[in-house]
């Protein structure tokens, strides 16, 4: 049976990785191409897909404006170039998009987000409340204050990261090679073009090279890595040369490409992630609530009827019913100590409990494995 391919206009959540050399040029900004892209992305958002763009660019063009020498930065000279260069790369965004009647937003991350619980959670929902509101995010690494012990060290892992958190079905790796191929293009005459790879096998990893780019610090091995992220969290990725006009278009009209294929879906792989966590404590709930779990509802504090265990918010607990029985594992919205004092409570009287406003479910459904 033939391969099937995803398409990117059916994509319900994209994200589009942007390389440095794409978007900046020995004059600065390319901005023809920048609007062009902005088309493409306004184009989708117009059919229903959340956008999320995970950009480089912000070291490239602060040190230009610094007028800093050619060839690699100190650490300290590259953050002082970050943080002149993401106001400047926010403001383009945010000029090209506005044409379009689309809302932007900036995001500046480091590994450390994504590593803590905590800080991913939280990073998870302000992109999933911006996409809501009908915003497109523009993520980067937080350059000004990242070293090289929690840097990223490439937007492309940056990118499947950010697939991996905000639920995306499609990630774009847009760059200066078209897809993986069996050797180098540019250096072997006899390298072919792999247009889909269904499986990251040990062969597939090897055909990684090194950067071409003198402003890109990504090679094909980066983004063989990238894929592996990306699959394994539900999303399929597609690698693209992005130099030509409105080059999402250009991949939906058919460019040559190299697909990877997951063998689930987003919603899935997060429940199997969450489904092997070792639960740090157990929620014990009344029999309305169980009820409720089982019809796919999120659990709210009012059905609580115990708490055990030491944990913090973002920790995987139990939920148990009043019989010892297992009913559930999620994530918890709350630490231990919080979920006691709201436990048996309406959600509304949750800001007078705790002192500060919080959320209404204790447990929300996309966060448990029933």
């Amino acid at each position: 049976m033939a391969t099937v391919t995803p398409a990117l206009e059916n994509a319900r959540r994209l994200v589009v990785k942007i390389g440095s050399a794409l978007l900046v040029g020995p004059d600065g900004l390319n901005v023809t191409w920048l609007n062009a892209l902005c088309d493409d992305v306004a184009d989708a958002r117009r059919r229903g897909t959340d956008v999320v763009l995970v950009s480089s660019g912000a070291i490239a063009l602060g040190r230009q404006v610094l007028q800093l020498p050619a060839g690699p930065l100190r650490v300290e000279q590259s953050q002082a170039a970050a943080a002149v260069g993401q106001i400047r790369l926010a403001r383009a965004y945010e000029q090209a998009l506005a044409p379009h009647g689309v809302k932007t937003a900036q995001l500046l991350v480091t590994l450390d987000d994504t590593t803590d619980r905590r800080r991913y959670l939280n990073s998870r929902a302000t992109m999933q409340t911006l996409l809501g509101l009908g915003v497109v995010p523009i993520v980067n690494e937080n350059d000004t204050v990242a070293t090289d012990e929690i840097r990223f060290g490439d937007n492309d892992r940056l990118a499947a990261q950010i697939a991996v958190t905000c639920g995306a079905d499609q990630l774009l790796l847009l760059s200066d090679v078209d897809g993986l191929y069996t050797a180098n293009p540019k250096t072997d005459p006899s390298a072919v073009h792999l247009p889909v790879v269904e499986q990251l096998t040990p062969e597939i990893e090897a055909m990684g090279g090194d950067p071409v780019s003198g402003l890109s610090k990504g090679g094909m091995k980066t983004k063989l890595m990238a894929a592996r992220t990306a699959v394994a969290g539900g999303c399929a990725m597609v690698i693209a040369e992005g130099s030509v006009m409105n080059p999402l278009s250009a991949v939906a009209g058919g460019e040559r490409v190299t697909w990877f294929l997951p063998d689930t879906d987003p919603q899935a792989a997060r429940k199997r992630w969450i489904a092997a966590m070792k639960p740090k404590g157990e929620i014990v709930v009344d029999a309305g609530a169980a009820t409720a779990l089982n019809q796919g509802k999120s659990l709210l504090p009012a059905g609580v009827t115990g708490v055990t265990g030491r944990f913090g918010r973002g920790d995987p607990v139990l939920v148990m019913d009043r019989n010892g029985a297992r009913l559930a594992v999620g994530l918890v919205r709350y630490s231990a100590s919080e979920a006691r004092s709201i436990a048996g409570h309406r959600s509304d009287a949750i800001e007078e409990i705790l002192g500060y406003p919080g959320r209404a479910a204790l447990i929300h459904r996309d966060d448990m494995v029933v």
